[in-house]
């Protein structure tokens, strides 16, 4: 069985920093893309940053140059390292794997999610 388990999601000022990270349990993490998506609440889902296979990074543009994203193959975990958050950037994040190699090419999962508050 497939799972994704985020955490790391808090209350944090204007300003501050978090660090989400998500564990990914029965795929073999070198065969997908792993990133985050997240929504606010009333809005759409909506992309936040990629990670491919081979280490390429894409970010949506509202966190470029404040969050970095990255990959630990042999753990089969990713991270989300987020700073200078801004009350914006509150939301529920979403880690998600997406097989990209034979046989798993196009399967996708997604975590439950975890929540992240900017507020003073």
């Amino acid at each position: 069985q497939v799972q994704l388990v985020e955490s790391g999601g808090d209350l944090v000022q204007p300003g501050g920093s978090l660090r989400l990270s998500c564990t990914a349990s029965g795929i073999i993490a070198s065969a997908y893309a792993m990133g985050w998506y997240r929504q606010a609440p009333g809005k759409q889902r909506e992309f936040v940053a990629v990670v491919t296979t081979n280490g390429n990074t894409n970010y949506a543009d509202s966190v470029k140059g404040r969050f970095t994203i990255s990959r630990d193959n042999a753990k089969n975990m990713q991270y989300l390292q987020m700073n200078s958050l801004k009350p914006e950037d509150t939301a529920a994040y979403y880690c998600y794997a997406k097989g990209v190699i034979f046989p798993v090419r196009d399967t996708n999962y997604w975590g439950q999610g975890t929540q992240v508050t900017v507020s003073s």
